[in-house]
């Protein structure tokens, strides 16, 4: 994989890391308000951008997101459009797909929540009319604390198209690499997290599937974070395994810290992290997205002793939901990113002891 050019986190930092010792931040997306899918226009998406980080910063929340709304397709709920907002700008992507393809693309496995791919490859690939920069510079103008920049990964976009071109999915997923580090150059963002929410249930391709993140994340200019989880499918996970299979795979990439889904994981997974190189900061989920329920502060700070615990004091950088919030009811999201704060704050304010009692 070669040597970590990230070794020194601080070189690619573009706010102070010093405070507070453990951060709040979101993973992405935030339930679409009902008035913008009713009424969608430039101006709406700018004004429910303006909510979104707005609840975030009131809340407390250290690093705040756009909530992703610029992507969402109603279309398209099932991924809340991480898939579509990517691909089907890009050059050398089709959008219609012949039905002999579509019976191709349905005899295939790993996408069996999908009937239809979001497009067909049929010539190289490249950016297109894609604009990320913009997308984020929309955004970051309104928020007023450290600002995050989301985006799907290679191996998750390459696993969902036809490829009639590359006939590789390895090299289809660098092309794809390569096209999102061109537009990641131009973000202007304090981190940039790159998702990947199909690797966990394809652990076996993790050599590749890192050599094409590293494309992307030595692109970022700040700092360069990965989102790693299971899936979230209207509540369900999509995929199968257990993070002790990607340690590898997370200590190969260029990044300054991930964010893992451990929620609604077993506590015992957390040992898999003992192995994580030390360099890389660990963001533990601690609120779980699949369920309706807003947890307490006090069930967070447990969450967070628990996982210190573990892997050992000082090791957590982040707290934060296992997933995005696009599933849920706004109020229930709300209180759970409020949670999230109070949780943080009654570990880092309150004795081994008395949040042990």
């Amino acid at each position: 994989m070669g040597a970590n050019v990230h070794a020194q986190p601080s070189a690619k930092t573009g706010f102070d890391m010093s405070q507070p010792l453990i951060k709040t931040t979101v993973v992405g997306s935030y339930p679409v308000p009902d008035w913008l899918i009713a009424l969608p226009s430039e101006q709406a998406l700018i004004d429910a951008t303006r909510v979104v980080i707005h609840t975030q910063e009131s809340a407390g929340i250290d690093v705040v997101c756009d909530g992703e709304l610029s992507r969402f397709d109603v279309n398209h709920p099932e991924t809340n459009g991480m898939i579509e907002y990517f691909l089907r700008p890009m050059a050398g992507i089709r959008s219609a797909a012949t039905f002999e393809e579509l019976v191709s693309y349905r005899g295939q496995t790993g996408m069996k929540f999908r009937t239809r791919p979001p497009g067909v490859v049929d010539g190289p690939i490249g950016s297109g009319t894609l604009d990320l920069p913009l997308a984020c510079a929309r955004a970051r103008r309104l928020a007023s604390k450290p600002f995050k920049f989301t985006l799907t990964g290679p191996h998750m976009l390459a696993k969902t198209l036809l490829d009639l071109h590359y006939k590789s999915l390895p090299e289809l997923a660098m092309a794809i690499a390569r096209a999102l580090a061109e537009q990641v150059r131009h973000i202007d963002a304090d981190i940039v997290q790159v998702d990947e929410a199909n690797l966990p249930g394809s652990p076996e391709e993790w050599t590749w599937a890192a050599e094409a993140m590293n494309i992307v994340l030595d692109a970022v200019r700040t700092t360069p974070a990965v989102h790693l989880c299971f899936g979230n499918y209207g509540g369900q996970s999509i995929q199968k395994g257990s993070w002790d299979k990607l340690v590898n795979y997370l200590n190969a990439l260029h990044v300054d810290h991930i964010v893992m889904e451990n929620a609604h994981r077993p506590v015992e997974e957390l040992a898999a992290f003992r192995g994580l190189r030390p360099e890389i900061g660990l963001g533990l989920g601690v609120i779980d997205i699949k369920s309706t329920e807003i947890e307490s502060a006090d069930s967070i700070a447990h969450a967070i002793e628990r996982a210190e615990g573990i892997v050992g004091p000082g090791r957590v950088k982040y707290i934060h939901p296992d997933c995005g919030f696009w599933m849920l009811k706004r109020g229930i999201a709300d209180g759970k990113i409020r949670a999230l704060v109070a949780g943080r704050d009654l570990y880092q304010g309150a004795s081994p002891a008395r949040v042990s009692a």
